[in-house]
């Protein structure tokens, strides 16, 4: 287990550098006029996220969960191939991109990168790890209740954002 213990801290290192990117866009989005939206689903996103990474490492302890080769390596695949689809976000929208919906009025939508497939492809690198890191190692309740709590989430997070998109962004 302590490689996956490795691989929880290395995804949570890669949530912080996540936020120092977002807080210095945030920075760059309010300078020209950004305004935030869905300040309050924010915390709540906070929470499921921290709270994926904690269960992830306790559920297979607690449980006695094995690491199955024929379910882990897959898992750890997706979960990899998260981490490239939401830098690949990232880099596109450079510094547009947030953790938190902040749009600048005028602003064009991006259509380059991921964007030119989906119109959320950020949220499908999330729902791919939140469901794959669990269960590289066979942690498949937390897979499961993060699964269905992230799809809540998600409902409110999509719905605010396109609604801010299109109140900020030209026809």
């Amino acid at each position: 287990m302590p490689w996956y213990t490795l691989l929880v801290l290395a995804v949570a290192a890669e949530r912080v550098a996540e936020l120092v990117v977002a807080r210095r866009n945030a920075a760059w989005t309010r300078a020209r006029a950004g305004v935030e939206h869905g300040r309050g689903h924010y915390p709540v996103m906070v929470i499921l996220h921290t709270g994926l990474l904690a269960c992830c490492l306790l559920e297979p302890v607690l449980a006695d969960r094995p690491f199955l080769p024929a379910l882990g390596w897959p898992m750890l695949a997706l979960a990899v191939l998260a981490q490239v689809l939401r830098w690949w976000c990232i880099t596109t929208l450079g510094p547009y991109w947030n953790t938190r919906v902040i749009v600048v009025p005028g602003a064009g939508l991006v259509g380059d990168g991921p964007y030119r497939f989906l119109r959320h492809p950020n949220y499908v690198a999330v729902v791919v790890e939140i469901a794959a890191l669990p269960l590289v190692h066979t942690a498949w309740l937390t897979a499961m209740v993060f699964t269905v709590a992230n799809a809540v989430l998600l409902a409110v997070r999509v719905r605010c954002e396109n609604a801010a998109l299109a109140q900020a962004v030209p026809a």
